[in-house]
Order: C-alpha cells, then structure tokens, then sequence
C-alpha cells in the first residue's frame, strides 16, 4: 500500500493504491471529484494556501485550506504528519516534520499560517500527531542537539542519553579506577530525539490546549508490520500518507 512515487515501486502501482485510499476515505461514488493535491517535500517551513488544485505541484512542506472539496496530503516514512483542524473556522491543514522542518517550527507556522489566513484562533484548533519515529528509535547526533538548543528553551527535555553497556566494567570495575590505558576511556553516549514532542510543545506555544492535541503514539521504526520506516528500512521502503480534507 505504498503511496509515494519512489523508485523501488510503479507509477500505476501507487496511482491505484492513492485511488484506493481516497475510495475508503470517500466512497466509490464520490472519489473522481475530490482532488488530492500533494506536494514535492523538501524538508522545509514553507506552507501554501490551497483554494483550488494548482496547475503544478508545490514545493513544500505544509498545506492549509478552508475550501470545500480538496483533499490535502503529505508523505512520510518516519517524519511525522500532523493533522490541525479549526471546526469553527472550517479551514484545515496538513504538515510534514522532519527535524528540519520541527527545527525550523512548520507546525508552529502552520498555525499562524491559519490565523492569518482563515481567522483561527488557537484556541479552536485541534491537532493530531500520527505515526513517526519516536525516542525510542530515533537516534541522532550532538549537532542536532546543539541545533535544537539554539532554538527551543525547552530542548533539554527533548533529548535522551543513552550510555553504552560494558559488562566487563560493570562486572570488574575497579579495573578502571586506575590510569586509563587504550579501552579504559569514559563509555560512548548515544542520543534519541523525541520528535512528537518537539511538535507538541509547539503546539502549545502557538496556543493549542493540550487536550486538543492527540498523538497516536506509534513509532514507525518499531512497527514495520504496520508502517514504512525509512530508517529501518534502510531507505527501500514505501510512503504513507495523511489526509484531510472538508465537507461542503
């Protein structure tokens, strides 16, 4: 059920299986005249308003609209897709987080983007974080952290340092009480990022209730029966898609 046009599929393939899903989404009758408009993602915080289908496809990484009939997507296989929803305003949006792109604070953008735009107020907006690589998995180096310091107050809570295990050490360890020859240095750290996190506390930065934001909680490394995982599965792998759309 790939729905990204990578190169380890085909282009009908992914076509049908895109047409499937908006048939489960919509039903038979009414899947021909919803359009389903994505874009060429690239890690950023660029966000495009949305009132009709464009003539060609947007570079980006983050879409909004308030108009009916339109269904919005965007890929992922261990970023996260996040779903924001203003049921009072009717306007929605969709937005792909990367670290790049949680670095550089698309969803907090996202719901300034719906201000603007649609008049919404944070406080209406609802929020829905879906399956991405999570702390458990998402192993990362000290230049990230060192990124996520210069932006964010709160990055310390982001992160978790993992030492690596020694069973020798912890076994003999007055063996490494003396001068340290070769092999007796300090044990190796090892770094997680936890990014629905990261997104959530952005979320509330930009004025979000905390009951108003879901997060599924799936990790995508840890459920390769159910989810692509581009990490795990070492860039041979298939696209999801999260999608929204209004009613008239």
């Amino acid at each position: 059920m790939n729905l990204g046009f990578t190169k380890h599929d085909s282009r009908e393939t992914v076509q049908r299986n895109r047409q499937i899903l908006v048939s489960t989404l919509l039903g038979e009758r009414e899947k021909e005249l919803w359009p389903l408009v994505t874009l060429r993602q690239i890690h950023s915080d660029l966000i495009h308003v949305v009132s009709k289908v464009p003539d060609e496809m947007l570079a980006g990484d983050g879409l909004v609209t308030s108009t009916p009939g339109v269904l919005l997507a965007v890929e992922t296989a261990d970023c996260l897709p996040i779903i924001l929803l203003d049921p009072k305003r009717r306007a929605v949006g969709v937005f792909h987080a990367g670290w790049r792109g949680t670095a550089k604070r698309i969803v907090e953008k996202g719901v300034g983007e719906m201000r603007k735009n649609f008049g919404s107020r944070p406080r209406d907006l609802k929020a829905a974080i879906g399956p991405g690589i999570r702390a458990c998995c998402y192993q990362v180096g000290q230049e990230l952290r060192e990124i996520f310091e210069a932006q964010f107050p709160y990055s310390g809570e982001l992160f978790r340092e993992v030492k690596e295990s020694d069973p020798i050490r912890e076994k003999y360890p007055l063996l490494f009480l003396s001068a340290r020859p070769p092999g007796h240095g300090p044990l190796l750290e090892t770094l997680y990022l936890d990014l629905p996190e990261a997104n959530r506390r952005q979320l509330l930065t930009a004025g979000l209730a905390s009951k108003n934001i879901c997060d599924l909680g799936e990790c995508t490394s840890c459920r390769r029966e159910l989810f692509f995982s581009h990490r795990a599965d070492r860039g041979i792998t298939g696209r999801m898609m999260a999608v929204v759309g209004l009613r008239g």
